[in-house]
């Protein structure tokens, strides 16, 4: 989980946006955001297809399987 980790930040960095600012965006709560940013949580499958959607990425992508 460290890849989506760093991955996800990246992308919500790029896109200039905060951990509360994401949240708002993807209907997510910011405290899951924080926890998945700091390897603290697992990501849901549901949950992961959303945030997919938003940065225009595949999922395998988002979990480090491809570049």
């Amino acid at each position: 989980m460290e890849k989506f980790a760093e991955r996800l930040k990246e992308l919500r960095i790029e896109k200039g946006l905060s951990i509360q600012a994401l949240a708002k965006e993807v209907n997510i709560g910011s405290s899951s955001i924080c926890r998945w940013e700091n390897c603290q949580a697992d990501v849901k499958g549901s949950q992961l297809i959303i945030l997919a959607k938003y940065f225009n990425v595949s999922i395998d992508y988002l979990m480090g399987l491809e570049d």
